[in-house]
């Protein structure tokens, strides 16, 4: 977000959230790439060089129509296959939203690339193939996104042609997701009927299912509400590095800069640095070098302190009656992102938010079976896009929340030290007593 987004401040004095985050996801050949190409066509949100890249390459392809998956699907290798296996982001805006849009592959040994595009996400749209219906893949796709806590979801049922428009299948596989989804937590569920190769239901509605009385997917994004998801009740400031000027002018100055992960800072706040649990006050906040009166997430500041406390990087600032307790024992869910299973009583580095630790996996509770959502407690390891509950010992404190209450504070990745390789992300449940 630019600084001048950031300056936009709503009537309430928080920070107008007028950009949406949101991801596809779902099985192979659901129409995720072509949904994104259909979405930035329509919406007219691409330039003509990258249009008449993809008739000519849609025409080296043999087909019929220009294949909008083609604005999407950006890697040669994607091209040749037919198929997305990096997460392509792309950007666009209508006059009431921006959008940052992932298109994540759908193939199940990417599943890793899927949990990177949720990870920040508002919003997700899970599309299912209305000729197969509700699959191991969609419910792969669906619990992580529960998992993660995207508190909007957008069932997208594509390909509705294929099956004649019909609202019999529309309403069975609705029935087929809400039955699966009512075992976790989905609080806003949004089903949509759509063809993305013909533009139904995307950006206009439909002529071919006059029995759907819902808006289209544009519209549907456009107006969903999304700054009530933002937590303004625990203040949360991971500090990144210590601003201290060389020059003349601001020789005195030493201001702690980074991102504010949640809550709400206002200058004249009394603030505790943690770990070493020092207070001083808030004097001013910086956003891009100006003054302001407060910060909100996700704004980039400096913040400076009435008192020159021992504060570096990795270290965090609160609100004094409102901090998270440092824990060296976690329990978490973890998604496991590498070929090499995760091992216990292996030593891996970990990074939350700001700081870096090193950590030892000290147990595992259970594996989630995705196909049934039961626990497979007789296990000792993941693999690959597994998911399961462990316990961590880490060598210095967290400062952490659990990943319900802050999902910035409450999430952090296991990187093996051998690779310097991503192999893990975990979902802080809570302490290990």
């Amino acid at each position: 977000m630019s600084t001048a987004d950031q300056r936009e401040f709503s009537s309430d004095g928080y920070l107008d959230m007028e950009l949406l985050r949101l991801l596809t996801c779902g099985s192979v050949d659901d129409g995720k790439s072509t949904l994104i190409g259909r979405l930035l066509y329509d919406s007219k949100s691409i330039f003509e060089d990258q249009l008449e890249a993809a008739e000519k390459a849609s025409l080296s392809r043999g087909d019929e129509r220009v294949n909008l998956a083609l604005l999407t699907d950006g890697l040669r290798a994607e091209r040749e296959q037919g198929i997305t296996i990096d997460v392509a982001y792309r950007y666009f805006a209508t006059p009431k939203r921006k959008f940052i849009i992932a298109d994540c592959p759908g193939h199940v040994q990417y599943t890793r690339n899927m949990v990177t595009g949720a990870s920040t996400a508002n919003l997700a749209m899970i599309l299912i193939d209305a000729r197969h219906g509700v699959i191991e893949q969609t419910r792969r796709h669906s619990f992580i996104t529960s998992l993660l806590r995207i508190p909007h979801l957008v069932v997208c049922v594509n390909k509705m042609d294929l099956v004649d428009w019909s609202k019999d299948r529309f309403e069975e596989i609705r029935s087929q997701f809400e039955e699966f989804a009512a075992r976790f937590e989905i609080t806003d569920v949004t089903f949509i009927p759509m063809s993305a190769l013909l533009g139904d239901n995307v950006v206009t509605r439909s002529e071919h299912m006059d029995w759907y009385q819902g808006s289209s997917l544009m519209h549907h994004l456009e107006n969903v509400h999304i700054a009530g998801d933002r937590d303004l009740i625990d203040p949360r400031f991971p500090v990144q590095w210590v601003v201290r000027p060389q020059s003349d002018e601001h020789h005195d100055y030493r201001g702690y800069a980074g991102q504010v992960a949640s809550g709400v800072f206002k200058v004249g706040d009394e603030v505790m640095a943690l770990p070493g649990g020092l207070t001083s006050t808030i004097t001013s906040i910086d956003l891009g070098g100006e003054p302001v009166d407060m910060a909100v997430p996700p704004m980039s500041v400096s913040i400076q302190l009435a008192d020159d406390l021992d504060i570096s990087r990795g270290n965090m600032i609160c609100r004094t009656n409102n901090q998270p307790a440092p824990t060296q024992d976690i329990e978490a869910m973890v998604v496991w992102m590498h070929d090499q299973p995760m091992v216990i009583g292996k030593k891996y580095a970990v990074k939350h938010t700001t700081n870096s630790t090193r950590g030892v996996i000290k147990g595992m509770k259970y594996r989630i079976d995705i196909e049934t959502l039961s626990r497979e407690e007789e296990v000792q390891q993941l693999g690959l896009n597994e998911i399961g509950r462990v316990t961590l010992r880490t060598m210095a404190p967290l400062m952490a929340d659990t990943y319900r209450q802050c999902r910035s504070t409450g999430c952090f990745i296991i990187i093996d030290e051998a690779t310097n390789g991503t192999v893990g992300v975990g979902l802080i449940l809570g302490q290990n007593v």
